[in-house]
C-alpha cells in the first residue's frame, strides 16, 4: 500500500487583498499560502506519506523574488528532513516560455540531495518509495518545446498549433504509458488542461483557444491508478464513475474572489494495488472572502441598509467586498467612510463599490434649423409613438398657430 499527497498550484507571489505584516516583514497574503502549505506538509508528516506530489505552479511568475523562493524552500526542506521525496511537474506559472531560460523549479532539480525529483519534460520516473516502487509519467505544461513542430505547421494559426500541440501531447502520454511495467503501480502526474474541467476566478481570462486541451478518455488510460493534475483552482474529479479517478487537488488558497465560495486543500491518496485507488480531499484553513451584495430602495437610509447587510456575516479577519445597487432614480446617499469603520475587523476591505443600471436615453429627433415648421413637427411626432393618433390635427392646429402670429406681427 502506498500513500502520497497530491497538491499543485500553491501560487507564491500571489500578494492580492493584504498588507505587510509588522512582525515578519512579509505580505500578510503570502504568509497565508505558506500556512496553507504547511498544513498540507504537516498532514503528510503525520501520516508518514511515500512521497509528496505537487503538480506545477509553485508561484505567480518564473521569476519569483528571494523571499519567495526561501519561503518555499522552508517548506519542502520539512519533507526532505522526514525522508518524504518531492515530485514537482512544472506548471506554466514556473515556466519562462523562452528557449534557454530556467525555469521557477530548476534549483531543486540541481541539489546534490537525494529525494527532490524536479519533471521539466515529459518522461517516465521509477521512484523507490519505503513500501515499494512506483512509476510517474510526468507531463509539464505543455509548449512548443515539448512538441516536434516540422515546416509544415509555419502557416498555421495560434489555434491550429494549440491543437497540434494537444493532439502531440496525448500521443506522447499514450507512448510513455505503453512503456511502463503493468505490475508496478503507476501515476499520470501533469500540469494540463481537460476539456471537462470547470474552471473559476483568475483562470477563465486564458483558457479556451489558448490552452491545449485534452480528453479525459486521454488520461484515463489501463495503466494508471490514479491522475494528479494541476492547473484549474477547483478541487474536482473527472472521471468519478471509472477508474483511474482523475483529479485537481486545486489550489491551496484563494486566489480572488471569483473562488470565495470553493473549498481549499489537498488529495490524501491510497494505492491499495492495481486497479484498487482511492483518495480524500482534505481542506486547509484559508482565509475567507467575503462580498457583500445588496440593493438599496429610498425607504430607509442607504448606509443603515448596507451595515446591517454586514452585521450578518461574521467578518473579522476576513477580506470583504462591499457591492451595492442604486436604481437609476434615486440619489447615492451612502456614507463610505462609516461603511468602511464597520468593516474595520476584516484582515483586508477591497473596496465599497456601487453599481448603477445603465439608462437608455431616447434617440433625439433630427432637427435642422432651415426646416419648415410642418417638417419639424412631422420629425418630433415620429420620436412620439403617443401622439400617432393626433398627429394630423397637432400639425394642422401649429400652422394655424404660426399664421395668425405672422398676421398679427
Amino acid at each position: 500500500m502506498i500513500t502520497f499527497i497530491h497538491t499543485a498550484d500553491i501560487h507564491f507571489g500571489m500578494e492580492n487583498y493584504g498588507k505587510v505584516d509588522p512582525k515578519t516583514g512579509i505580505h500578510s497574503r503570502l504568509i497565508d499560502f505558506q500556512n496553507a502549505l504547511h498544513e498540507c506538509i504537516d498532514r503528510a508528516i503525520a501520516q508518514n506519506v511515500d512521497f509528496f506530489m505537487f503538480s506545477g505552479d509553485a508561484y505567480k511568475t518564473p521569476n519569483p523574488s528571494p523571499t519567495h523562493q526561501r519561503l518555499l524552500s522552508e517548506c519542502f526542506f520539512r519533507l526532505f528532513k522526514h525522508n518524504i521525496p518531492i515530485v514537482m511537474v512544472i506548471g506554466n506559472h514556473d515556466h519562462p516560455l523562452t528557449f534557454g531560460k530556467s525555469h521557477a523549479l530548476e534549483i531543486f532539480g540541481q541539489l546534490p540531495l537525494d529525494g527532490f525529483y524536479v519533471i521539466s519534460k515529459p518522461e517516465n520516473i521509477l521512484l523507490q518509495t519505503k513500501q515499494g516502487p512506483i512509476q510517474i509519467t510526468g507531463i509539464p505544461w505543455p509548449t512548443r518545446s515539448h512538441i516536434s513542430l516540422s515546416n509544415e505547421h509555419q502557416n498555421r494559426t495560434a489555434a491550429q498549433l494549440t491543437e497540434v500541440i494537444s493532439n502531440g501531447i496525448a500521443d506522447i502520454i499514450k507512448n510513455l504509458s505503453e512503456d511502463l511495467d503493468p505490475a508496478i503501480p503507476a501515476i499520470l502526474a501533469g500540469h494540463l488542461t481537460v476539456s471537462s474541467g470547470i474552471f473559476s476566478g483568475s483562470e477563465k481570462r486564458a483558457v479556451y483557444g489558448n490552452d491545449p486541451i485534452l480528453l479525459p478518455s486521454q488520461l484515463a488510460l489501463e495503466p494508471y491508478d490514479y491522475v494528479a493534475l494541476g492547473h484549474l483552482h477547483r478541487y474536482q474529479n473527472l472521471n468519478p464513475n471509472g477508474h483511474p479517478a482523475i483529479v485537481y487537488s486545486g489550489s491551496i488558497e484563494r486566489i480572488d474572489f471569483g473562488e470565495r465560495k470553493e473549498e481549499k486543500g489537498f488529495c490524501m491518496v491510497t494505492i491499495h494495488d492495481k486497479q484498487n485507488t482511492t483518495h480524500e480531499f482534505i481542506n486547509v484553513n484559508t482565509r475567507p472572502f467575503i462580498q457583500i451584495e445588496i440593493t438599496l430602495h429610498d425607504n430607509s437610509s442607504h448606509t443603515e441598509q448596507i451595515l446591517a447587510e454586514i452585521r450578518k456575516h461574521s467578518i473579522a479577519n476576513t477580506v470583504i467586498k462591499v457591492i451595492y445597487t442604486l436604481p437609476a432614480h434615486i440619489k447615492d446617499r451612502v456614507d463610505a467612510h462609516v461603511i468602511h469603520n464597520a468593516c474595520q475587523e476584516a484582515h483586508y476591505i477591497v473596496g465599497i463599490f456601487p453599481i448603477r443600471p445603465i439608462v437608455i436615453k431616447e434617440a433625439r429627433a433630427l432637427l435642422k434649423i432651415d426646416m419648415s415648421l410642418q417638417e419639424l413637427m412631422q420629425n418630433f411626432c415620429a420620436t412620439k409613438p403617443e401622439y400617432a393618433p393626433i398627429q394630423d390635427d397637432m400639425i394642422k392646429k401649429a400652422l394655424e398657430l404660426a399664421q395668425e402670429i405672422e398676421q398679427e406681427e
